[in-house]
């Protein structure tokens, strides 16, 4: 069924998300503080609004995609004040439990139903419909908006209740920021004891080193032609957000009393990687820093 959404957050990752609502039958109307992206927005028929309250005004659905939780938090406060109850509202920006959770709660106070959603799949899965939502929020706000998220990506969880689906991303982001760095390791060392790219990949990826950071994003240009290794490591999921991640897994594992000594180990490492300069890079360039490179190509 066709419904009317409001989407707030049109960048990278949002912009793609809006164009396939659009594509899948529904009426969009959208805001962005950038005006390139609004630009880019209406090329795919989303209908540009003026304000974040303006692109909610009449909407069914208003989805948020956002740097932060202090802007989902900002934003969702905004909502809440103006929005009918009933309303669904769904974010999809990565954040910090805790502000999912009082995002939440001010929808619910507001009477509306409410959905933490971040993704996986990066810039790719976003143009391509084929991200993977993590999903939080009671049964009944899950069944209304688990539609339109099939509408923009190919996996879609119910992971339970308030803020779920951002403890199931952070726990999923810290896993491969960690694989990510041993495989970088696994093929530096190798380089240093003559063995090929093409013959270390071709090992593990058969055997028990086999992981997502070797066979679907490999950090060496060759043995897996789609990965950002083969095109200078051009984002497809940035150092900088990944460091993001790192860091929003550590002070989850804080407040929870986790002990994940890995996962804070990989912060470090990706937190001097940024600070070299190189957050705008892909992060499975972190094997160049990782040669003992500095950082460089």
């Amino acid at each position: 069924m066709a419904q009317t959404i409001g989407f707030i957050g049109l960048g990278n990752m949002g912009g793609p998300m809006a164009a396939n609502l659009v594509r899948a039958g529904h009426a969009v109307r959208g805001f962005d503080l950038a005006p390139a992206s609004l630009e880019a927005a209406l090329s795919e028929g989303i209908a540009v609004a003026g304000s974040a309250l303006e692109a909610a005004e009449g909407a069914d659905v208003v989805i948020t995609m956002l740097p932060a939780g202090r802007h989902v938090v900002e934003v969702w406060t905004q909502l809440a004040e103006a929005l009918p109850a009933g309303t669904l509202l769904i974010d999809s920006s990565t954040v910090d439990v805790e502000s999912a959770r009082k995002a939440h709660g001010l929808a619910e106070a507001r009477g509306c139903l409410s959905v933490d959603a971040p993704v996986s799949g990066g810039t790719g899965g976003a143009k391509a419909g084929t991200l993977t939502f993590m999903a939080g929020g009671m049964d009944a706000a899950f069944a209304q908006a688990e539609p339109l998220l099939k509408a923009m990506g190919k996996n879609v969880f119910h992971c339970g209740a308030a803020g779920a689906g951002q403890a199931a991303k952070i726990c999923n982001n810290m896993i491969l920021g960690i694989s990510m760095i041993g495989v970088c390791e696994a093929f530096a060392l190798g380089e240093k004891l003559g063995l090929s790219h093409q013959a270390l990949y071709d090992v593990a990826s058969v055997s028990s080193g086999q992981c997502w950071s070797l066979t679907t994003y490999c950090p060496v240009p060759g043995p897996v032609p789609t990965s950002p290794a083969n095109s200078g490591y051009k984002p497809g999921f940035a150092a900088a957000l990944m460091l993001k991640d790192l860091r929003l897994a550590q002070a989850a594992s804080l407040a929870a009393g986790a002990a994940t000594p890995l996962g804070a180990e990989a912060a470090q490492i990706y937190g001097l990687f940024e600070g070299l300069g190189h957050g705008g890079e892909d992060f499975s360039a972190i094997i160049r820093m990782l040669r003992g490179q500095g950082g460089e190509s």
